[in-house]
């Protein structure tokens, strides 16, 4: 039996969603819809009468995100040869129309809305179906068709309306899912918690060319085409990493939040600086163009997100109703350029307070949202270490906060001066679990605790880790605010509530076979209007 309090799955019929097979899609075939409403079926053998049957092009599985009170984005991307090397995905480079439902059940005989998206190549083959005139605060399901073909089913759900603080709320968050070093059932697991949101921070995949990038246990999958620097290799690895079961059922269980970090691009990369800047490669805002491109294609992103060249504006809040803003922010597109030649160092420069990790107008950005807000819980999805973490010789990442003082400083006293209610920092990058209390001074030991932050490890980056007794950690000693670290593959799992906001740091033993269980290894609580971790046990 599950501990007491533990956040325990919904455990409905959402399951055969959450199978993530086409065995829903094609049983939905047949189902009766009220009248007046046709099917994607009947419209299907209608359009479909005499065509050649053609294979199925939904290989890479539907996805939702971007939830308001009223409207949410249905993606899904065209690809029956999902490994062509053009990124093309086997289609015949013509433009065509593929076809969406959304309904109150997961049989379809309830539909709600339905419409069309013309896609093609200048695309990829990507659909985003913006679809408007949702209720709030509900579930609903989805699917799509081009052809005969129709596609598995999704689960989504909106927001609730703006003033609803409501009972409460289960969102996981991830990041860093590296295909070679294992396999994604983190992502199965996530997906079987019936999350209502999912947030990912980044390092949703790797630009590598295979083996350049070897896991401690040694690499269990193969990268497919060259490192990624041209539009085809992108969409190519994106397609790659979709053709994973378990990740495609993450994407089918609830709409997803998502922010890069670096490896959507270059490893380490700062605004228009790559991580070899004198490496023989081609333009790297080129190649930053070509990245940001594909990763609008393969993700549920709304239009006004779509990249111009190599910019994109990724930064922006998606409320909860009044119980939570999620502030996504961009941690890559607008800093500076990492201190002291990058790497971990005691450097000068990084307490300069000039230097930024946001760049200053999405800083001011944040800001304001913080003078704003009236939620009860303000929670950053974002994706580098945030509170101070040293190590034995004092140093500090240059690649996190750490290496932009002023940075943090500014966004840490913004929320105090703003009186934020509940301020949590949510990080990705680092491939472990942490869980740090955030201070006003990391140098005095008496300094007030004005946030909290939550660190999740990898999916699969870095093979299957180790696990530890938090007593005996070195990091845990030199840093007394941070209290909770473990170097297994897994995600974390949030219950939010009026009264708390609950994390379960959830953990695989291994990935570098496929199908592992999860287990809680650590249970923390944050308690509305005081900052810090209370320790719960869920074993």
């Amino acid at each position: 039996m599950p501990a007491s309090g533990e956040i325990q799955p919904r455990g409905t019929n959402r399951r055969r969603v959450l199978a993530g097979g086409a065995a829903l899609g094609a049983a939905a075939v047949g189902t009766t819809l009220p009248p007046g409403v046709p099917t994607l079926a009947r419209a299907a053998a209608h359009e479909g009468a005499g065509e050649p049957s053609t294979t199925d092009p939904f290989t890479l599985g539907v996805a939702s995100g971007e939830p308001d009170q009223h409207s949410v984005v249905l993606w899904t991307r065209l690809a029956p040869r999902p490994l062509a090397e053009d990124g093309l995905g086997g289609m015949n480079r013509r433009v065509v129309v593929v076809h969406w439902e959304v309904a109150l059940d997961d049989r379809f005989r309830h539909v709600v809305r339905r419409g069309h998206e013309w896609t093609g190549p200048d695309a990829g083959y990507a659909v985003h179906a913006e679809v408007a005139g949702l209720a709030p605060g509900r579930e609903y399901f989805y699917r799509f068709r081009h052809g005969r073909h129709v596609s598995p089913a999704g689960r989504t759900r909106t927001a609730p309306a703006p003033a609803v603080v409501g009972a409460g709320l289960t969102m996981c968050f991830a990041s860093c899912s590296q295909f070679e070093h294992g396999f994604f059932t983190a992502y199965r697991r996530l997906a079987e918690d019936e999350p209502d949101v999912v947030l990912h921070l980044g390092d949703y995949l790797y630009e590598y060319r295979r083996d350049s990038y070897v896991s401690p246990d040694g690499n269990v999958r193969d990268h497919r085409g060259p490192e990624t620097e041209t539009l085809a290799n992108y969409r190519q690895r994106y397609a790659q990493y979709r053709t994973d079961a378990d990740l495609r059922a993450a994407h089918a269980a609830a709409p997803w939040l998502v922010v890069p970090d670096d490896h959507e691009v270059d490893n380490n990369w700062a605004a228009d600086v790559p991580e070899k800047p004198h490496r023989p490669q081609p333009d790297f805002l080129e190649r930053r163009a070509n990245a940001f491109r594909a990763y609008y294609e393969n993700m549920p992103l709304r239009r006004r997100n779509r990249p111009r060249g190599p910019h994109i504006r990724l930064h922006r809040t998606v409320a909860w109703g009044a119980l939570v803003n999620f502030h996504m922010l961009d941690t890559r597109q607008y800093r500076d350029d990492q201190a002291c030649g990058d790497g971990w160092k005691v450097c000068e420069d990084a307490a300069d307070p000039a230097r930024t990790l946001t760049g200053d107008a999405q800083e001011a950005w944040l800001l304001e949202r913080f003078r704003e807000s009236r939620a009860r819980w303000d929670l950053l999805g974002q994706q580098v270490f945030f509170a101070r973490r040293r190590n034995a010789s004092g140093a500090t990442s240059m690649d996190a906060w750490d290496g932009y003082r002023g940075s943090r400083d500014r966004v840490s006293r913004g929320w105090v001066d703003a009186g934020v209610r509940n301020p949590v920092v949510l990080t990705g990058d680092v491939h472990t679990h942490w869980a740090n209390e955030l201070k006003a001074d990391y140098a005095d030991p008496d300094s007030p605790v004005i946030g909290t932050e939550l660190v999740t490890t990898s999916i699969s980056s870095g093979g299957d880790g180790y696990d530890s007794d938090p007593g005996d950690n070195e990091n845990l000693r030199r840093n007394p605010h941070i209290k909770f670290f473990n170097a297994r593959r897994g995600y974390v799992r949030t219950r939010i509530t009026p009264g708390q906001l609950r994390a379960d740091f959830r953990v695989l033993d291994r990935v570098t076979e496929p199908g592992a269980p999860a287990r809680t290894r650590a249970s923390f609580a944050i308690a509305d209007r005081r900052p810090g971790l209370i320790e719960r046990h869920p074993h």
